[in-house]
């Protein structure tokens, strides 16, 4: 591995999330001007708008494997405030720690040999190219090692959160000619 390899976020994970976010939040300027809500539909616009810009921001995180190390990174733009990303050397990696989530779903960590865990990103196109270069680089067996969600769930979730979408233009609709009438 003499090139850097990188990987990003699987694009279906990330039109799902970008998708969903738009249809929780875009009907509330609209419900708010209809309803006369004590916060002004432009204050929405603006919430809506940069909470946009910070999930496009998250999402920009790939994977960097290259001869030295492992490292997780975000865009240029995206301040480190935000999402600082990490990186680890080969040589430090200790061990692969599988933890279980609230969720009873599955993660993995990196464990150091200073001790510290880095997680082990999981929502990546390609993931198992990673894992084996991982496991080429490491030593360590990954045959046990899967995403912690399938595919097919973020194809179910795109699905209603499409269905979603139906309801707001309805609701958006409704709210625009009940706002002409009233």
């Amino acid at each position: 591995m003499e090139s850097p390899v990188i990987f990003r976020l699987s694009p279906l994970i990330r039109i799902v999330l970008l998708s969903l976010y738009v249809a929780l939040t875009l009907p509330l300027p609209f419900l708010a001007e209809v309803t006369n809500a004590p916060v002004s539909p432009l204050i929405l616009w603006l919430g809506i708008s940069v909470g946009l810009m910070i999930l496009y921001a998250v999402l920009t995180e790939r994977v960097i494997l290259d001869a030295q190390g492992i490292k997780v990174a975000y865009a240029a733009w995206v301040p480190r405030l935000l999402r600082k990303g990490w990186s680890l050397p080969w040589s430090q990696i200790k061990q692969l720690k599988p933890r279980t989530t609230g969720q009873g779903g599955l993660v993995y960590y990196f464990l150091s040999k200073e001790e510290k865990a880095y997680l082990l990103p999981m929502r990546v196109a390609g993931f198992a190219r990673m894992v084996k270069l991982v496991e080429e680089k490491t030593g360590i067996d990954t045959t046990d090692v899967y995403p912690l969600a399938q595919p097919w769930m973020y194809f179910i979730l795109l699905g209603f959160t499409l269905l979603l979408l139906l309801v707001d233009a309805w609701t958006i609709l409704t709210a625009i000619s009940f706002g002409q009438l009233a």
